[in-house]
């Protein structure tokens, strides 16, 4: 390894051991939420909400957000986040690059991020590839908000200008980054 990979890779360990802690902390918690009941399941986006207005943070709230959201997903998807993929998200969260590769869940891991990110309601965009991914990954996940009360849009090519309107009213708006950024230029 040379000097610059290893200049590039400090304080990788560190991350590592951080990002552990948060996958630790949803584990340790996950058989409370897998005891909720779907309504309970559900009442925890208001009661994460009330508590951010109460001065919590994103972080203090982070592992019980990514707790809500491995149960929610369980139950609405059949599909229950990895250790790794929790870890991807809260890197994510925290303005981390996380590589993963095919197959290995970055859509599951898209939207823990964006559940947690999207309970201060300044809304969050999602960037995909293409439109068919943005489409796919946005109808797909869309369960998931929307059994915990999140609404979701989808900006793909073709969209009217009312729909576009309505798609980034949404908590959680997927799309490419050729759409966000002409659409930013076009505003």
């Amino acid at each position: 390894m040379g000097l610059l990979d290893k200049m590039l890779h400090m304080g990788e360990g560190r991350q590592l051991k951080k990002l552990r802690v948060v996958s630790a902390q949803v584990n340790s918690i996950e058989p409370d939420f897998e005891a909720m009941s779907d309504d309970e399941l559900r009442g925890q986006t208001a009661a994460f909400r009330e508590r951010l207005e109460n001065g919590e943070s994103l972080d203090e709230l982070m592992p019980e957000a990514f707790a809500t959201v491995r149960e929610a997903s369980k139950r609405v998807l059949g599909k229950r986040h990895f250790d790794v993929q929790i870890e991807g998200a809260a890197a994510l969260h925290w303005c981390n690059i996380a590589e993963m590769k095919t197959g290995e869940g970055k859509t599951l891991v898209a939207v823990l991020a964006s559940y947690l990110n999207a309970l201060s309601g300044k809304g969050v965009h999602v960037v995909t590839v293409n439109d068919y991914l943005a489409q796919l990954h946005g109808d797909w996940m869309a369960q998931v908000y929307a059994f915990l009360g999140l609404s979701t849009g989808v900006i793909v090519h073709g969209l009217s200008q009312g729909q576009r309107q309505a798609a980034y009213q949404a908590d959680i708006t997927y799309g490419t980054n050729n759409e966000f950024g002409f659409d930013y230029l076009r505003d």
